[in-house]
């Protein structure tokens, strides 16, 4: 922006000056400088849906894992409205107009772990579980493929339902869908894993007790699905508080879910334990180090795990990867002031969590900061030479949003299509009086590359 700012006062001058042949020659500048400005800026498009709750975060929260997604041409989403119902949309890809339904369903809004996930399985039925906080399992499915209508609530298996937080859907490439939460409380937590069966339509269990807190601490994880198997990494917290998040681990699964090994090709004895579990990096306790970011795969099959925490008094963006059987640390700088983590509940945080994406030798950071505005804003560099840039994608704040995109179709045809919504925390769980705000779809046609 200044640069383009400068430029029209060097245009301005000149015209003031020249002759009628020489105002050409800068008129042909100017549309050269004109037509760089141009292509500096990212290509983005608005589209919204209806008004939402907008009191916290919940619409917004990280962990949703599938807040959009994109099935055959179709796009689908889901949010709660200003009186805590649950909304499910749809609409032909890119198309303007979304088609939306007020389903029978609500949630305990005011706590902004009761998101809502979804995911639509191979023969394009709608998938849903929302409102969990330690609570019993809330899933429904749509009566018919491609239909936003739900029918009735039901278990999945009826074993370890009682206790559900952070349930979230996967598309396997083999057709089936993965669905993980964790049972118990934070801090002596166990990790829950179950599949679905397109032929059968049946929800079976596929791990009982995955990673294994011993009624000692909890793992807070990430997942992602890639070409050669399924990819997890995790913190373990050892109580409620999030400054006793520590260190970042590692588990893969060539099987869809029913073995795991380390990066090594170590099996795992299962269940996981913090004493067996990989170790990727190192992070002590009361490093700020937050929980539940994002990972992603390369085409390689490389694991990029993406968090934040502090070793240098200010809390830093990291990617720690995979590489010729070695793990590595990219830092950022994007962030210049101190903070932070400590204590229970939805934290109030200058920073959002950050959503990771690789393509060939880019890498971008999909994330919020308090010092940019609250604005959505992408960091990206080449792999090849670390050197971070930073673009805001949205006109106006986000509060205090984080990260959820169209998974699917980034995989399918490499776009970017992210929910957002103006939202607000109060630190520990609190809510702040706020009008209803537009949830929208904000879509990026092509990123930068370096």
């Amino acid at each position: 922006m200044i640069y383009w700012i400068i430029i029209k006062k060097m245009e301005i001058n000149l015209i003031t000056h020249l002759n009628k042949n020489q105002v050409f020659v800068s008129f042909f500048v100017m549309m050269i400088f004109s037509s760089f400005s141009a292509k500096a800026q990212l290509k983005t498009t608005e589209s919204t849906i209806g008004l939402g709750w907008s009191n916290n975060s919940v619409n917004t929260v990280i962990f949703r894992n599938s807040a959009l997604t994109t099935f055959k041409g179709v796009q689908y989403t889901a949010y709660y409205d200003p009186e805590g119902r649950v909304i499910l949309a749809k609409r032909k890809l890119n198309a303007q107009k979304w088609d939306t339904l007020i389903t029978p369903y609500s949630g305990n809004v005011k706590d902004a772990h009761n998101d809502i996930s979804i995911a639509i399985d191979s023969d394009g039925y709608l998938h849903m579980s929302w409102d969990h906080h330690d609570t019993r399992l809330r899933y429904a499915r749509s009566k018919m493929p491609y239909s936003l209508e739900l029918g009735q609530e039901k278990a999945m298996t009826g074993k370890e339902e009682e206790k559900v937080t952070y349930p979230e859907f996967h598309n396997l490439p083999d057709g089936k869908l993965l669905f993980c939460y964790r049972s118990g409380a934070s801090g002596r937590g166990n990790m829950i894993m179950k599949s679905y069966d397109l032929k059968t339509q049946q929800w079976t269990a596929l791990q009982n007790n995955l990673i294994d807190g011993e009624n000692q601490r909890s793992a807070y994880w990430q997942m992602c699905v890639g070409k050669k198997g399924i990819y997890m990494s995790w913190v373990w917290r050892e109580s409620w508080d999030v400054s006793t998040n520590h260190d970042i681990c590692y588990a893969f699964s060539a099987d869809g879910g029913k073995t795991w090994q380390k990066s090594t090709g170590e099996k795992y004895v299962l269940p996981i334990t913090k004493a067996t579990a990989e170790q990727a990096w190192k992070v002590p306790q009361n490093s700020s180090l937050i929980n539940q970011t994002a990972m992603t795969v390369d085409e390689k099959g490389n694991p990029y795990i993406t968090t934040y925490w502090d070793n240098t008094g200010i809390p830093q963006y990291k990617v720690v990867y995979l590489s010729h059987g070695k793990w590595n640390l990219i830092n950022t700088a994007f962030h210049t002031k101190s903070f932070t983590l400590g204590g229970g509940g939805t934290k109030r945080i200058p920073i959002s969590r950050p959503e990771i994406l690789v393509h060939k030798s880019m890498l971008y950071l999909l994330f919020r900061d308090e010092e940019r505005d609250n604005k959505i804003a992408l960091g990206y560099t080449n792999l090849q030479n670390i050197n971070w840039k930073l673009q805001d994608l949205s006109r106006f704040s986000v509060g205090q949003w984080e990260p959820n995109f169209d998974k699917e179709l980034w995989n399918d045809k490499k776009q970017l299509h992210i929910f957002s919504q103006n939202v607000n925390q109060a630190d520990g769980e609190g809510l702040v009086k706020a009008n209803p705000e537009p949830v929208q779809v904000l879509e990026i046609k092509k990123l930068p590359v370096l």
